[in-house]
């Protein structure tokens, strides 16, 4: 997909939550590679927490994200498997924001590039809140780079065409 050179590049500010039981800060690898990818392609880090599989803990910290007007984008990792303790898609449908049921689905197939039919374990998705964009994606390092490299990256730079979601932005809330 085409970026347009001529356009300038419009940095979006971006908080990264990992959701997990046992990884500490030490142990954030998929949180690392999310902030090493986007600081590299020029956006901002706004804010970066782990916090527990437990819904109620997730929608509490995505709520107080999207009320920051510091904050347009969130990337979340881990929590989105087929375990009792993997509930990162239930936690965003409580935002009762709009499905990007494209994500997930573009995810997938690009994942499966990656590692064939294990992809159909993932339930990587996205909605938008309030004027907040939140993705949410598996906790490996490998899934955080497919979905980076594979979508966020052109879908988070202003200069992409034919579109875009950050010149969505100021739009969101209409």
């Amino acid at each position: 997909m085409p970026i347009d050179e001529s356009l300038t590049f419009k940095p979006v500010r971006i908080a990264v939550l990992t959701i997990s039981d046992s990884r500490s800060a030490a142990e954030d690898h998929s949180g690392d590679k999310l902030e090493e990818l986007l600081t590299d392609a020029g956006h901002t880090l706004a804010a970066r927490a782990i916090i527990r599989d437990e819904t109620d803990l997730i929608v509490s910290r995505l709520h107080n994200w999207i009320d920051d007007p510091q904050v347009d984008v969130v990337i979340t990792t881990g929590g989105t498997g087929l375990t009792g303790r993997d509930v990162t898609p239930e936690a965003l449908h409580r935002l009762d924001g709009k499905d990007i049921p494209g994500f997930g689905e573009l995810f997938r197939w690009l994942s499966y590039q990656t590692i064939g039919t294990s992809t159909i374990q993932s339930r990587a998705c996205a909605v938008v809140a309030r004027g907040t964009y939140i993705f949410a994606l598996p906790g490996s390092t490998g899934a955080v780079s497919d979905a980076w490299n594979g979508i966020l990256s052109t879908q988070l730079d202003s200069r992409h065409r034919p579109c875009n979601f950050v010149d969505l932005i100021p739009r969101l809330t209409e």
